[in-house]
């Protein structure tokens, strides 16, 4: 199934069921007025959400108007991403002299949660100074997760597979890092893709906890990478295990990959700013490509109609 969340003037928006081609929807209705609600009852939820899936694949529904569809989920209980693309970090590694970080465990962060902006909207920054970046990354919602989850249990527990920008601003970052706590200030709302499925839409691109597919990302109407998803070093599995592992996930929890990021960056680009400018430094001794501005357009979608997840399209807005 593939679910879409529209404005109706409410903190949760209206859940609609969406057609494979992301063009017709029908309301969940009263019984299950928004996507956070029903996942929190998932099992009761999905004969009503199965039926109205029925009825969308036979044609009904209405026209879908993107200028209405809100994040899947726009808001949540929790937001959690991981790091789990290897070349990334090396990449950075050696362009920064970076000593590696030694851990067997996935590296995760919690980021904010009661904001996930709209894939067409404006997106608003204090100042163009704090290096604005975008990062391309596949992510995993969650039903609700005991504590200790094993990994080899671990993917009963995902509900629905999300394609999330998550905005950085690189000028912040490394001052937060250096206090030894989490991002804050450098890690704003991010942005989530119109479109939240059930894992079984992706078929065989659902493999090992991996979203086997190609994110594109294009920076002002040209293309900027199309790494694959596959590449990551832990599966949703593991990064749910990792989160899992001293208490409980509610339902709702939402994971991310981290910057999809392959070891053919030369071929396939990236989908962040700053690990374009790493592979500057190392090849060239300096950085060519600047920070995103006022007015510059971020996309991002899989597949060529973007028919999995929809398309993620802004521009950005220095308000300062």
């Amino acid at each position: 199934m593939r679910f879409a969340t529209r404005d109706n003037g409410t903190a949760d928006g209206e859940l609609l069921v969406v057609s494979a081609d992301g063009t017709r929807g029908l309301s969940a209705g009263p019984e299950w007025p928004n996507l956070l609600g029903a996942l929190d009852r998932w099992e009761a939820a999905l004969p009503a959400l199965g039926a109205l899936a029925d009825r969308v694949a036979v044609g009904q529904g209405a026209d879908l108007d993107p200028a209405e569809l809100r994040a899947p989920l726009p808001r949540t209980w929790q937001w959690l991403d991981g790091s789990a693309f290897p070349t990334h970090g090396e990449l950075m590694q050696q362009a920064f002299n970076l000593p590696p970080i030694e851990t067997d465990k996935p590296l995760m962060y919690q980021g904010m949660s009661h904001e996930f902006l709209a894939p067409a909207a404006e997106v608003p920054f204090p100042s163009a100074a704090d290096g604005i970046d975008f990062e391309g990354e596949f992510g995993v919602v969650t039903g609700p997760v005991p504590m200790g989850c094993p990994a080899d249990e671990a993917l009963a527990h995902v509900r629905l597979v999300v394609l999330i920008n998550d905005w950085s601003l690189r000028t912040i970052a490394p001052i937060e890092m250096k206090t030894g706590f989490g991002w804050v200030q450098a890690k704003p709302a991010c942005s989530v893709a119109p479109f939240a499925v059930t894992p079984d839409e992706l078929g065989e691109a659902w493999r090992d906890g991996r979203v086997c597919l190609s994110l594109t990302v294009e920076v002002n109407g040209a293309w900027f990478g199309h790494p694959n998803g596959q590449a990551m070093a832990y599966g949703f599995h593991e990064l749910i295990a990792h989160a899992a592992a001293t208490r409980s996930l509610p339902a709702g929890t939402i994971i991310g990959s981290g910057t999809v990021s392959n070891p053919e960056h030369a071929v396939v680009g990236s989908t962040c700013i700053s690990e374009r400018r790493a592979i500057e430094r190392i090849a060239h001794g300096e950085f060519r490509t600047p920070f995103l501005g006022d007015g510059d357009r971020v996309a991002m979608q899989v597949g060529k109609d973007a028919a999995f997840f929809g398309r993620i399209d802004q521009r950005v807005k220095v308000i300062g």
